[in-house]
């Protein structure tokens, strides 16, 4: 796992990395879809290419069996320097259901750009997964 310099965890939770979103990186369990969320945005803004990849539900829309994706999804974070992350919405959810609305800042190589997202998750056998999510108009 990637050492952050400052002990701060990337996702702007405020807390400390190794009490945030360190444990769900190291393969701990999300106890909710916003907590895996969080720690989706820490894993691209460390490059936890691994992290992502557990985290998606497989057979969803958001889910890949090409070894491309992999390798995609490594791209991105290299070139991507993510600057912030602002939780809009995140209710409660319901049975095995959960949303979260988010807006995620970053810095590429084209510019400074945002990305809003309405993240869908389900549990299955005890554990959250991003499903897939609906972007803001602008952002696709």
């Amino acid at each position: 796992m990637a050492a952050l310099a400052d002990p701060r965890c990337r996702c702007a939770s405020g807390r400390k990395f190794k009490r945030c979103c360190g444990p769900l990186l190291a393969g701990a369990p999300a106890p909710d879809p916003l907590a895996l969320m969080r720690s989706r945005y820490s894993a691209f803004a460390l490059g936890e290419v691994g992290h992502l990849v557990a985290t998606v539900l497989p057979g969803s829309p958001a889910w890949s069996a090409d070894p491309a994706w992999r390798e995609q999804l490594a791209e991105t974070c290299a070139r991507t320097r993510f600057t912030g992350l602002r939780i809009v919405a995140a209710p409660p959810p319901v049975g095995d259901e959960g949303q979260v609305h988010f807006v995620a800042d970053f810095a590429a190589e084209e510019g400074r750009g945002r990305l809003e997202e309405r993240s869908r998750f389900r549990k299955v056998d005890g554990r959250w997964f991003y499903v897939d999510g609906d972007r803001a108009p602008e952002d696709r």
